[in-house]
């Protein structure tokens, strides 16, 4: 059957392109709904990644956030009509010892094959979830967000030591807020000090103990453990900040992306025994886990409604254009494009 796949050719321009997709009845049918921007897309589309790896990636439709509403499922696992989130990641192999995120084998929409910016997908039943009705669609749309999030803890509380009474997380974006809000949860007796860059964004971070702004650091509390979630610029600053204040065999989460080497202090590091991990993307196991702390945790959603800053309804290619530069010039949260194309 015939699929019109958006593409971006170059930065800053889009082309939709027919394309032929291969349904062999045992895939899941989808029409993708609701879209939601993420930063890695905003760098492929104002053409801030390298020379090299636009050659490499381009052209490509983007995004890997996002919801859908099955059309049809010859599987049987899915009625036609209901609403599936939608995990990006497609694992071709299985590891014993490697998660299916960091296989170099896996796909992921947005990155290397075609994102969700397209008319219709033909998705593995594992790569779906279903949505309850009673969840907020566009809060939903960035559910691979938060899955991200839960990822990296998940991994944290297998790797880290038992004293889990402060935590630190440096940046004041969408990832630091979520993961702030999900420590405040999983760890309701414990302080949790937010450290960013923007008084006006942490000004939204009212569930947690203490905030900074990362110029007037000075002396923070002694942290158990810390998430760096800044990503780009900050990075190094961030990491720095975190070795001085970590106490000792503390853990240390990364999760911003730089695409610059980043200078660490091993000196400290080694002094302090520190633990540092990285953490990217998620597996079906992480959406599984968001879904239950949803469940469990209602304020959760209201928490995520609030990082809902922009709603485009999407008809035509120029609205997606209009969607990435308002999505650009956002303070803080979560461009959704309602995807009518």
């Amino acid at each position: 059957m015939l699929s019109c796949v958006y593409r971006l050719i170059a930065p800053r321009t889009f082309e939709p392109v027919q394309v032929e997709i291969l349904w062999d009845n045992q895939g899941v049918l989808v029409r993708p709904t609701h879209i939601s921007i993420c930063n890695a897309d905003q760098r492929y589309y104002q053409g801030t990644r390298s020379e090299r790896v636009l050659g490499t990636k381009l052209p490509m439709s983007l995004s890997h956030e996002g919801i859908g509403v099955v059309v049809e499922d010859p599987t049987g696992t899915y009625k036609p009509g209901s609403h599936v989130v939608i995990i990006p990641n497609t694992p071709t192999e299985k590891s014993e010892f490697v998660a299916e995120n960091y296989l170099p084998s896996s796909k992921f929409c947005g990155s290397g094959s075609d994102g969700l910016m397209q008319e219709y997908m033909i998705l593995n039943p594992s790569q779906v979830i279903e949505l309850p009705e009673s969840i907020s669609k566009d809060v939903a749309s960035f559910t691979e967000l938060v899955s991200v999030a839960v990822h990296a803890i998940s991994r944290f509380e297998s790797i880290a030591h038992k004293s889990r009474c402060t935590f630190g997380v440096w940046g004041d974006g969408s990832v630091g807020f979520i993961v702030a809000i999900l420590l405040s949860l999983l760890y309701p007796k414990a302080k949790i000090i937010v450290v960013g860059r923007s008084a006006l964004k942490l000004a939204n971070f009212t569930f947690v103990t203490e905030t900074h702004l990362s110029e007037e650091v000075t002396t923070l509390p002694p942290l158990d453990h810390a998430f760096e979630c800044c990503g780009g610029e900050g990075v190094e600053i961030a990491i720095d900040q975190i070795i001085s204040n970590i106490n000792p065999e503390g853990t240390i989460s990364l999760l911003g992306v730089s695409e610059n080497k980043v200078p660490i202090n091993t000196r400290l590091i080694l002094e302090k025994g520190v633990r540092i991990f990285g953490s990217s993307r998620s597996g079906r196991e992480d959406f599984e886990r968001v879904f239950q702390l949803y469940e469990k945790h209602p304020v959760l959603l209201d928490y995520l409604r609030a990082l809902v800053e922009n709603v485009v309804e999407v008809n035509t290619i120029l609205d997606i254009v209009n969607a990435f530069n308002l999505d650009r010039r956002k303070a803080m949260g979560k461009t959704i494009m309602h995807w009518n194309i």
